[in-house]
């Protein structure tokens, strides 16, 4: 067996040599026809790589490929969608999820829908503090489809940047749209004004709750260095002078603060056909604690994390202001009143631009009518 193997090897080593001796001109022809396919492939490679880098280039102000990356997040984004439509807990039915292995925060082992670790962004602006530096932070949470809103806010109080000497930044927050179609257009909106933030919940007045928990947890991860923050919602009116002077009040403290429209001795409603029906084994008490009015309420931004922190005690309920009003329950604090509770309106009733002066934030009818009040407020008197 080892004679063999030895011979074996003997002929073997005697072809090698034969190729590198007398008989090297067959392996040089191999040698060079590999050589040449080699050189012929590159050549072919680099060609089609040229070309097509100038052709799309050339052709595509936004490149083929950009937009097919950007028609397969938006079909993934879609999918997502459906795929929290069909897993969506509600807040009566089981109200507890197991803990994913991947995260990394400190919580129980079960925790509630509502608590933000239980979803991700889809859209975000991680930078934009560290960018800004702002002052004061206003967080609108805003349907995906309401564009007109949006641009409503960009066009009047959301293009405040600086108040007072002050920074000042404007966000928005949606949940998922619910189509492929949507949600491109979502990003491409975002890639143009680079002020949305959304997040993988389904955006519905069901999951107010869950919008305002993941607004909490994106000031207290991206943005702990502003001084102050505001959520605010769409259909809002906002004075920026008047907010900002009650801010840069000495008499403002600037921790544990939080001040709006205050909702005192409020029952529970148990009407299961009333849209604010909130069932006993989510809320048992008969009274909420006093809570401010979701409309638009300020607070000083160490708030947010502690917030996030106590709803990991506080039993998740669809009512988000008066489930903010329970999380702060838990810490202790008490809502203040706003030096001047008259500039906190839930409606103004009839147009008086004097009115309008005087106030901090009211709701309003429509875009239209921000816009109006706005240009109207801002002319000169």
């Amino acid at each position: 067996m080892h004679a063999d193997h030895n011979m074996e090897v003997k002929l073997s080593n005697r072809n090698v040599w034969k190729c590198l001796g007398a008989d090297r001109a067959p392996c040089r022809c191999h040698i060079k026809t590999g050589f040449f396919l080699l050189l012929t492939l590159v050549f072919l490679v680099t060609a089609i790589t040229y070309v097509s880098e100038f052709s799309f280039n050339a052709v595509f102000p936004d490149t083929l490929s950009k937009k097919v990356l950007n028609q397969i997040r938006s079909y993934y984004v879609a999918t997502e969608y459906l795929s929290a439509r069909e897993n969506q807990t509600t807040f009566l039915a089981t109200n507890s999820v197991k803990q994913s292995p991947t995260q990394t925060t400190n919580l129980s082992v079960n925790h509630h829908v509502a608590h933000p670790s239980n979803y991700h962004f889809i859209l975000d602006e991680p930078d934009k503090c560290s960018q800004w530096d702002p002052f004061l932070v206003l967080m609108v949470p805003v349907a995906p489809h309401q564009l007109e809103a949006r641009n409503a806010i960009r066009s009047t109080w959301g293009n405040e940047s600086s108040v007072q000497g002050k920074a000042v930044l404007t966000l928005f927050l949606v949940g998922l749209t619910g189509g492929a179609e949507a949600q491109q257009k979502l990003e491409e909106e975002s890639r143009q004004h680079r002020d949305l933030l959304q997040s993988n919940f389904v955006d519905s007045y069901f999951n107010l709750t869950i919008k305002t928990m993941v607004i909490m947890d994106w000031l207290a991860t991206r943005c702990p260095q502003a001084a102050y923050a505001m959520k605010v919602d769409s259909d809002m009116y906002i004075n920026l002078e008047n907010l900002m002077t009650l801010l840069l009040s000495p008499n403002t403290p600037r921790q544990n603060y939080i001040t709006g429209y205050l909702m005192r001795n409020r029952s529970v409603i148990r009407n299961k056909k009333s849209k604010w029906y909130v069932a006993e084994e989510l809320y048992p008490e008969p009274k909420y604690p006093t809570y401010l009015l979701g409309m638009g309420y300020v607070f000083s931004n160490d708030l947010p994390e502690k917030i996030v922190e106590a709803s990991k005690e506080v039993k998740a309920f669809n009512i988000e202001d008066a489930y903010v009003g329970a999380c702060l329950k838990q810490l202790g604090i008490v809502p203040s009143s706003p030096p001047d509770p008259s500039q906190f309106k839930a409606y103004m009733g009839k147009y008086k631009r004097e009115n309008f002066i005087r106030v901090i934030t009211t709701i309003l009818g429509s875009p239209q009518q921000l816009k109006d009040i706005w240009k109207d407020v801002k002319k000169p008197s």
